[in-house]
């Protein structure tokens, strides 16, 4: 196998400290609970690394790509504390390793040196080991393989993920409420809360004890008891857990409503009742009124009708009236 040069990583070639077998990746496992020695790092290296932080414990991860792969690979890691890291990519390819070569970067970073490679058979392995104590170095770390196709495999340091609530949490004005944020098998160093006013993110004055009490059955729970909501309470809540190694944070939204609330769908059903019976009101009158005005015109013409007979019977009887006279002289 041709030994890449530079920031491909180091010589390959044989030396009498590094073990050329399979690695056997895993947790420390002897008396002393010290991890097992690694085909890649030469034992006084090992022990050196780990006589520097003798007490971290040991964080072994592995991935395996082969040339066939079409997406990269990724192993989420969640660390709370410093811990001694190693960290193991294995290739496998059908070609000639020699034309291989295996690099690292953290984040975007290339990776100069620290890190061997080796091979076994058709499988050309490589090794990282270094030392988390801050949040600096949290992040990615990913090996290349350069071949005709480049294949990568990242490992995704993380704090521990917060867990609220994915509903919102509905209560009304003048009531208590309570908002709960916890993570799974974590311990953080320190709990707080915020409240989002706009786009800012507001420090609960805990010293309010008549409207905030901030409490924790465990370590890995913190709860957030609101006392006399008003609707100015209502928003996002934000809880924030404080790790050695970063920070992680998750919000809850909560609203406040009054009790009118619940009765508006009621008044505007009883809304469009009301509207809707006085419209078939109105239709009603106006379809009664026209059909009485046929009746009423009928009626006009009977009026007239007799008032034209009673002139006539009044005229035909005067002559008859005169000529009765005329006759009695």
């Amino acid at each position: 196998m041709r030994a890449p040069r530079g920031p491909r990583g180091p010589a390959a070639q044989p030396q009498p400290l590094l073990l050329l077998c399979l690695l056997a990746a895993g947790r420390p496992g002897s008396a002393d609970d010290r991890p097992p020695a690694s085909p890649f790092i030469s034992l006084s290296a090992r022990e050196e690394i780990l006589a520097r932080y003798s007490n971290l414990s040991l964080e072994s991860h592995n991935l395996s790509l082969t040339e066939y792969s079409n997406v990269a690979v990724e192993k989420n890691i969640i660390l709370q504390r410093p811990s001694n890291v190693e960290l193991t990519c294995q290739f496998t390819t059908s070609g000639n390793l020699n034309s291989v070569n295996a690099t690292w970067r953290k984040d975007d970073e290339l990776i100069e040196n620290g890190y061997l490679i080796n091979a076994t058979g058709k499988i050309l392995y490589t090794q990282y080991m270094f030392t988390i104590i801050d949040s600096k170095q949290m992040g990615n770390y990913s090996c290349f393989f350069h071949e005709e196709k480049e294949q990568r495999g990242t490992f995704n340091f993380k704090v521990p993920e917060l867990h609220g609530k994915n509903k919102p949490v509905i209560t009304y004005v003048g009531d208590s409420t309570v908002l709960i944020c916890k993570c799974q098998e974590c311990a953080p160093l320190n709990w707080t809360w915020y409240h989002m006013n706009g786009s800012e993110q507001v420090p609960l004055d805990v010293q309010m004890s008549d409207k905030y009490v901030i409490s924790g059955p465990n370590a890995n729970e913190t709860r957030l008891k609101i006392m006399h909501l008003s609707e100015e309470d209502q928003g996002a809540y934000w809880c924030r857990a404080i790790f050695q190694l970063g920070e992680s944070e998750d919000h809850i939204d909560l609203a406040v409503l009054s009790y009118l609330v619940p009765l508006k769908p009621f008044l505007a059903i009883a809304a469009e009742v009301v509207l809707l019976v006085a419209i078939i009101l109105l239709c009603e009158m106006y379809t009664q009124k026209k059909k009485n005005r046929p009746d009423d015109g009928k009626e006009f013409e009977q009026i007239e009708q007799l008032k034209s007979d009673d002139s006539n019977g009044i005229e035909n009887n005067v002559p008859r009236y005169r000529k009765n006279e005329s006759v009695g002289q």
